[in-house]
């Protein structure tokens, strides 16, 4: 089958790629020109691997990169919390979506759109755990990144509705070997935690978020492509744990000594409008921002169990995947323990 991958040269999109050359499938990735194109297998005579340079922006790039594909993944989206000209999120989050969409609309080949939602899309779940049936309010953002999924995941929705055969699958806080980006949170927080730039807690612990590793992700969507129903959403979720708790299984897991200090979330708050300001001066984005901080003080606990028995999903532990991860920060020399 032909497929396009939007997104490809990101952290998901890059595995997402590797995953569906192994299935057997021919990929088409969507990049731009800029591109690191470092996560993409290597290409040759023996890989189906074709590069379609263009911007989910831009619509005459996407229509022509879809043109003769069967199935489209659209995982292009800008990962963050914070972003000085906040109209990025809604041009490449709610704008590439809306090009995907119309370029289906002028093709005859596209059979389904598996759209790589977020989490976020759902709205927090304080004191409780959620599933796909839970729908964002939208009353209140903690960040510009959860309204532009918000309003992306509602458009899908809609679409489905009209007939587009599109499914929607929500990641967890994703993890894994793989570029250290803002979409691979947890191992960019693990090079803080062990190279001593975050010297304890974050906050009191209660925090909620489902974390997931990357390949996990990537397994459900392309079971996603195979068995997902039309104008369903699926979490794509695991283990429901706090930031705390995930240092806590690393520190065992590394055999070295867990943190004794809390940081108060103020203090991280205040350290996020000086990295801001900084950024303002310099242009270098920050590790985190005030944005961030307030969805730490929510929680985001999902149940996939409507992925494990309609996709098939199997997701493995936190403590599963963090046995992989963290000897491999420690090999590319990311981490020292």
């Amino acid at each position: 089958m032909k497929v396009l991958v939007t997104g490809a040269s990101g952290y998901l999109g890059g595995r997402l790629c590797h995953a569906l050359l192994r299935h057997g499938h021919a990929v088409r990735a969507f990049v731009r020109h800029s591109s690191d194109l470092s996560s993409l297998p290597a290409r040759s005579k023996h890989v189906a691997l074709e590069i379609a340079y263009g911007d989910v922006t831009d619509y005459s790039s996407v229509l022509e990169a879809c043109s003769g594909c069967q199935v489209v993944f659209h995982a292009a989206a800008i990962v963050n919390s914070w972003l000085p000209d906040t109209s990025m999120f809604f041009t490449v989050n709610v704008g590439g979506l809306k090009n995907v969409l119309r370029a289906y609309k002028e093709t005859d080949t596209i059979e389904k759109i598996v759209y790589t939602s977020s989490f976020f899309a759902l709205s927090s779940t304080d004191g409780y755990v959620a599933d796909e049936t839970q729908m964002h309010t939208s009353k209140y953002f903690r960040t510009e990144y959860e309204k532009s999924k918000t309003i992306a995941d509602k458009i899908a929705l809609e679409a489905a509705k009209e007939g587009v055969p599109i499914v929607s699958v929500c990641p967890g806080v994703m993890y894994g070997p793989g570029k250290i980006t803002p979409g691979n949170v947890l191992a960019r927080t693990f090079v803080e935690r062990f190279n001593g730039r975050l010297p304890g807690y974050v906050g009191d612990g209660n925090d909620r978020f489902s974390f997931t590793h990357v390949d996990d992700v990537v397994e459900g969507q392309i079971s996603a492509m195979e068995k997902g129903q039309i104008g369903e959403r699926y979490l794509l979720t695991g283990d429901n744990a706090s930031f705390n708790e995930a240092f806590d299984i690393a520190s065992t897991i590394t055999n070295t000594k867990r943190c004794w200090i809390k940081i108060p979330l103020f203090m991280i708050e205040l350290y996020g409008w000086l990295s801001v300001l900084f950024c303002l001066i310099t242009g270098k984005l920050p590790l985190i921002s005030p944005p961030a901080v307030d969805a730490l003080r929510h929680q985001w606990a999902y149940s996939c169990e409507k992925a494990q028995r309609e996709l098939n999903y199997k997701p493995r532990s936190l403590t599963e995947g963090l046995e992989e991860v963290l000897p491999w920060l420690k090999k590319i020399g990311a981490v020292k323990y």
